[in-house]
C-alpha cells in the first residue's frame, strides 16, 4: 500500500487554504497531517479531529503569543525537524509559511499545491504593513534575503507543482523557475446553490473577508459611506482589532460588521445580498467571489489577480480597474442596469466545485509513478 502524508503551513485559522487541506484529507483518508504548529483550540484543528496531526519540534515555541510570525527565520529548522522519509508520496499545501524543506526518502515523491509563493518575500501586499516600522523593516530586509534562498532551494526539491490559479502559476514560474498545473481550489458550490433557493434578495452589498489591511476593505467602506449604499462585512479580525476600529470610524455607522458567522448563516447572507464587493488588488485566486456567484449573487471585483479567472465580466459580475469612489459609483450604475441571470452565475460557479477538485487531484496523483 502506498504511504501518503499531507503537509500544511500551520493550523490556526480556517480559511481557503484549510478548505483545500480538508478536501485533500477527504481524498486520502489514511494520511496524517504534518504542520509547523497546531493551535489545538482553533476551528482549524477541530476540523481534523479524525486525523493524526504531527507538529514540528519547534511548535512549543513558535505558537506562543503568535511568535510564529517574527520567528519565521527559523523556517529551515522548523521544516527540517519533520522526518517524512518513510512515505512514498508527500502532498504539501504551501503558502506563506513555506511548508517545504522537510526530510524525505530517496524514493519519496513530493507534490506541492501552492496557494502562492510567500507574499511578504516578493513585494506583494500582506495583512499588515510592517515596513512602516523602521526597526522591523531592517530586520525583515536581512531575514527575508535568507528566507528567499531557502524558499528557492526547497522549491527545487518538489517533483510536481499544482497551483490554485493561472495567476499563481505565473508567480511560481517567475520565482521558482518551474512549470505547474492549475487545479482550481474547491468551493462548496452546492451549499450556496441550496441557500439561494430558500431566500429572497435584499438591498445590501456584502463583503466576506478577514479584517486585514490587504483586502480593499477601506476603499469599500469609504464608497459605502459616500455613495450611501448598505454594506455588510462578514469576517473576524485575525487579531488586528486596530483595523476594525479604523473601518468603524470611516464607516460612520453606515456599515454593519457581522464578525464570524456559521457556514449556514454565511450561505444565507450571500444569497440575500444584492451584490458582492471584492476589491483586493492582487488576490491569489478569490474563493469568496465564487461562493457569491454560486449563491446567485453577482460580483463587483478589482480587475487583477485571480479575480480575472473567477469572474466573467458582464456575465457573472463586473471587473473594475480602480477602487476609488468614482469608479465604484460607475460600476454600481452599470451593475444596476444588467439583468443578472442566476442560472448563468451558478453554472459558472460549478466549474470550481469540490467534486471537480477531488476528481482532478485523484487523476493527477494516479499518473505519478510511485
Amino acid at each position: 500500500m502506498v504511504k501518503i502524508a499531507l503537509v500544511h503551513d500551520y493550523l490556526k485559522e480556517f480559511g481557503g487554504a484549510e478548505r483545500v487541506l480538508q478536501s485533500l484529507a477527504d481524498i486520502f483518508p489514511r494520511a496524517p497531517i504534518y504542520t509547523a504548529f497546531a493551535d489545538r483550540k482553533s476551528v482549524a484543528v477541530k476540523s481534523f479531529t479524525d486525523r493524526e496531526i504531527v507538529e514540528s519540534a519547534w511548535a512549543w515555541l513558535i505558537k506562543k503569543k503568535n511568535l510564529y510570525s517574527p520567528l519565521r527565520f527559523l523556517a529551515p529548522l522548523i521544516w527540517k525537524s519533520l522526518d517524512l522519509s518513510n512515505y512514498d508520496l508527500v502532498i504539501t499545501s504551501c503558502s506563506g509559511y513555506f511548508a517545504r524543506g522537510f526530510r524525505v526518502g530517496s524514493q519519496t515523491k513530493i507534490v506541492a499545491y501552492c496557494h502562492t509563493p510567500p507574499r511578504f518575500l516578493y513585494g506583494y501586499q500582506t495583512s499588515r504593513d510592517w515596513q512602516r516600522y523602521r526597526l522591523i523593516y531592517w530586520y525583515a530586509l536581512i531575514v527575508n534575503h535568507f528566507l528567499r534562498q531557502f524558499d528557492f532551494r526547497s522549491a527545487q526539491k518538489v517533483d510536481y507543482w499544482l497551483v490554485n490559479s493561472n495567476n499563481v502559476a505565473q508567480r511560481v514560474k517567475k520565482f521558482y523557475r518551474v512549470d505547474s498545473k492549475v487545479i482550481y481550489p474547491p468551493v462548496a458550490v452546492e451549499r450556496f446553490i441550496k441557500a439561494s433557493k430558500l431566500t429572497t434578495k435584499e438591498d445590501y452589498f456584502l463583503i466576506v473577508s478577514r479584517l486585514v489591511g490587504a483586502k480593499g476593505l477601506e476603499e469599500a467602506v469609504i464608497a459605502a459611506k459616500n455613495l450611501n449604499f448598505p454594506l455588510k462585512i462578514i469576517g473576524g479580525t485575525a487579531g488586528y482589532e486596530v483595523i476594525k476600529d479604523r473601518l468603524i470610524r470611516i464607516g460612520q455607522g453606515k456599515v454593519e460588521f457581522l464578525g464570524r458567522v456559521t457556514d449556514e448563516e454565511l450561505a444565507c447572507f450571500y444569497a440575500k445580498a444584492k451584490g458582492f464587493l471584492a476589491l483586493a488588488r492582487d488576490e491569489d485566486f478569490g474563493i469568496t467571489v465564487v461562493e457569491s456567484q454560486a449563491a446567485g449573487t453577482p460580483v463587483i471585483a478589482f480587475n487583477g489577480g485571480g479575480f480575472r479567472e473567477s469572474v466573467k465580466d458582464g456575465k457573472t459580475g463586473i471587473l473594475i480597474n480602480d477602487t476609488n469612489v468614482g469608479t465604484i459609483s460607475r460600476a454600481i450604475k452599470r451593475f444596476n442596469k444588467i439583468s443578472w441571470d442566476k442560472k448563468t452565475l451558478q453554472s459558472w460557479a460549478k466549474k470550481f466545485s469540490e467534486e471537480r477538485f477531488k476528481k482532478e487531484v485523484k487523476e493527477f496523483v494516479s499518473k505519478i509513478n510511485l
